[in-house]
């Protein structure tokens, strides 16, 4: 391929020719010369990885094989620039493969001169960025999934302390519990975060959330290894948020021999789909040891329920379009959720469901 130095003037030097040629030639970069008319007259190895056309396929051929034919207006305005004696910084724009499929380039172009100065040709420069387009397309996407999740959370805490509000009538025990509810909200943003929004280990969100109660020796988790989208991280993480404060305040975590297991299943509904199943079930090992009487019921509303069994009985299973069961009585409690499938769990691992867990 011939090169042209620095001035634009081509120069008869062999072993700079050849240097330069065989830099041409190593290039990750396509390189490709053209004359006035959009004729290849020059193609490197790079050229030919990118495009799937040999040298000898293409030298001779016009350039607007690479290029879709929407599209072929923008050759005639680069010819026309280069007649002008100027150049094309860098261009993104798309290319058309052998194979018909299309790539993702950014092209620079400059004026080739002969020994007279005169114009002969273009050097055309292009850059794979299939990989920095589905980056920025990603980006986009995780952006507007994280503008549409902050403004979902804007509207939790909104409710959260309203119905807090409405239960507590004792500045102090309110701050508490909104900053323990948002802080569990936290815990739930950051495992979404941590995956890209991708989804979470219901495993994982289970041990988020009844970890800042301690006690790990006494809870339980049994059940298939599954996926959760990030509705359900975010509305399985306030039931067990609510289920883990009133333990470790009134029930199981809060006595001696108390012990809290969490199993959940997936099974074929009378409807041929699959619903997942899920159980909280505590026991204090005591009798009356309160927790019958305390869970959803916060100071100063006995007579209303609380804003825990509100998530439980009506936020949880709503929002993931199942049904839920709350069971009250003497030393033990049982929260039960059941739901379709696939309103719990992210659609294209739900091949997962076949491993189980047990800790």
């Amino acid at each position: 391929m011939r090169m042209t130095n620095p001035g634009g003037i081509f120069r008869p030097n062999a072993n700079a020719d050849a240097r330069l040629a065989a830099i041409v030639d190593s290039s990750y970069d396509a390189i490709i010369g053209k004359d006035l008319n959009s004729v290849i007259t020059d193609w490197n190895h790079a050229a030919e990885r990118m495009f799937g056309y040999s040298a000898e396929e293409v030298i001779g051929q016009s350039i607007l094989i690479l290029i879709p034919e929407h599209m072929h207006n923008e050759e005639t305005e680069i010819i026309g620039r280069i007649r002008r004696g100027e150049g094309v910084g860098s261009l993104e724009t798309m290319r058309k493969r052998k194979d018909g499929s299309l790539i993702a380039v950014s092209i620079t172009v400059s004026p080739i001169k002969n020994s007279a100065g005169e114009i002969v040709g273009a050097s055309q420069i292009a850059r794979d960025i299939t990989s920095a387009k589905e980056s920025e397309r990603r980006i986009r996407l995780l952006m507007r999934e994280v503008n549409h999740r902050v403004k979902n959370q804007f509207a939790v805490i909104l409710s959260m302390v309203r119905e807090t509000s409405k239960r507590s009538t004792d500045p102090a025990e309110f701050e508490q519990m909104i900053r323990a509810r948002i802080m569990a909200l936290s815990r739930s943003h950051d495992l979404l975060v941590t995956s890209e929004w991708a989804g979470a280990s219901l495993f994982d969100l289970v041990q988020e959330h009844l970890k800042p109660f301690g006690h790990e020796e006494r809870i339980s988790l049994s059940g298939p290894l599954l996926t959760l989208q990030s509705n359900a991280v975010q509305n399985l993480g306030m039931a067990f948020h609510e289920l883990g404060t009133n333990s470790s305040k009134y029930g199981a975590l809060a006595v001696d021999g108390g012990h809290v297991e969490i199993t959940w299943k997936v099974e074929m509904g009378p409807d041929a789909r699959r619903r997942f199943h899920l159980l909280w079930q505590e026991t204090s090992g005591a009798a009356g040891n309160g927790i019958a009487e305390r869970i959803g019921k916060e100071k100063g509303s006995a007579e209303r329920k609380g804003f825990g069994t509100v998530v439980l009985q009506r936020v949880a299973p709503q929002s993931l379009s199942g049904s839920s069961s709350l069971e009250r009585s003497d030393g033990s409690l049982k929260w039960a959720l059941d739901a379709p499938l696939e309103a719990i769990i992210v659609p294209q691992l739900g091949a997962e469901t076949d491993s189980d867990i047990a800790v």
